[in-house]
């Protein structure tokens, strides 16, 4: 979740808001932050097709030093009225106080002006982020699946090949890969505490004698403690609290890590493991409504280091293949030239 800054919308704000919600009044609304609160910067009424007037009325709301917020109004609707696109806008050249305090502050102009009405969101430094042209470069690259890991590859094709069931904290119910184990109360009012942020890391294993998904640790774990959590002989399911910020926003975002040592398990624990990892993580989902941010599925700890959780909880959109670098070579005077084409002229006829 983001953090607040106590700021709030204005009456003019949540006036405009409740009229552009239930209409088609307005085009695009600026928004700023004045004496502590939304304020009302500019709007536009529509007079062409969205994307007919979009650089008109966008682009000149934005100045090179100061953020804002833009939200642009499109001609299509869902269940709860015409969809919107939200702007955030800080340039390069703002103070660190403005753009600090605008990023603190998206969630809540969100939630004002109501999350249902948000088509997309965008984040831009640079204009040519936020024109036209760029808005639909962020269509395309959110409509383009990111390539799949080997072991992300691995996950798809075992949830292909699962039966899907309801799977509650007291149940064992039976899927194509075994028997997937329901939680003792430990597990469960540990990941209960996890939940309310009073702890952020829970450590579960399967017991096979008793059929039961295990608590085994709740130690406190900061990123550079992980790989030390991660056994080196056997399986376990890690619930991780990630602490971190991102696009000036400060998140914390849950982390499901399946760790398992390769061949070093018996194939029989694989295979539980596996099998109960899917309904264990709808469980937590859907019945401790935990949600979880991203899924990873590692064979060692050492793969567990802050770049790689970072780029995996915000992959990058496009990924760009490095060009080849010819190597230097050795360092220090060469040899002779090697001749390499057959001796012609005079050399031929001695």
């Amino acid at each position: 979740m983001s953090h607040q800054t106590g700021i709030q919308a204005g009456n003019d704000v949540k006036d405009i808001f409740a009229s552009a919600r239930s209409g088609d009044q307005y085009r695009v609304l600026k928004i700023v932050i004045e004496n502590e609160q939304l304020t009302l910067g500019n709007t536009k009424k529509a007079s062409k097709k969205w994307d007919q007037e979009y650089d008109s009325l966008v682009l000149p709301l934005l100045e090179d030093d100061v953020p804002c917020y833009i939200l642009y109004r499109l001609d299509s609707t869902n269940n709860q009225g015409y969809e919107w696109i939200f702007l955030a806008w800080s340039p390069d050249h703002s103070t660190v106080r403005h753009k600090m305090l605008y990023a603190a502050t998206r969630a809540t102009l969100k939630k004002e002006f109501g999350g249902g009405h948000i088509k997309d969101e965008l984040f831009a430094t640079t204009k040519d982020d936020l024109n036209l042209s760029g808005y639909k470069k962020y269509l395309v690259s959110q409509a383009a699946p990111l390539p799949l890991t080997a072991a992300e590859e691995e996950l798809r094709q075992i949830k292909l090949n699962e039966v899907q069931t309801d799977i509650s904290v007291d149940t064992k119910q039976q899927t194509l890969q075994g028997v997937a184990f329901p939680m003792d109360r430990d597990a469960v009012a540990a990941l209960e505490r996890y939940r309310e942020k009073k702890i952020n890391y829970v450590q579960l294993e399967v017991d096979a004698e008793q059929e039961l998904i295990r608590l085994c640790s709740t130690e406190p774990t900061e990123v550079k403690d992980l790989p030390m959590r991660i056994p080196k002989e056997s399986a376990r399911y890690h619930f991780f609290l990630y602490k971190h910020s991102h696009e000036g926003d400060y998140l914390e975002s849950t982390v499901f890590i399946y760790s398992m040592p390769g061949y070093k398990c018996s194939i029989r624990e694989r295979m539980l493991y596996s099998s109960c990892k899917n309904p264990l993580v709808d469980m937590v989902e859907n019945n401790l409504h935990i949600e979880i941010e991203k899924k990873l599925e590692i064979d060692d700890g050492d793969e567990l280091t802050s770049d790689f959780l970072y780029e995996e909880v915000h992959p990058k959109q496009h990924a760009h293949k490095q060009a080849f670098a010819k190597p230097k070579g050795p360092p220090g005077k060469r040899g002779h030239r090697r001749i390499t084409q057959p001796p012609t002229g005079r050399e031929e006829e001695d």
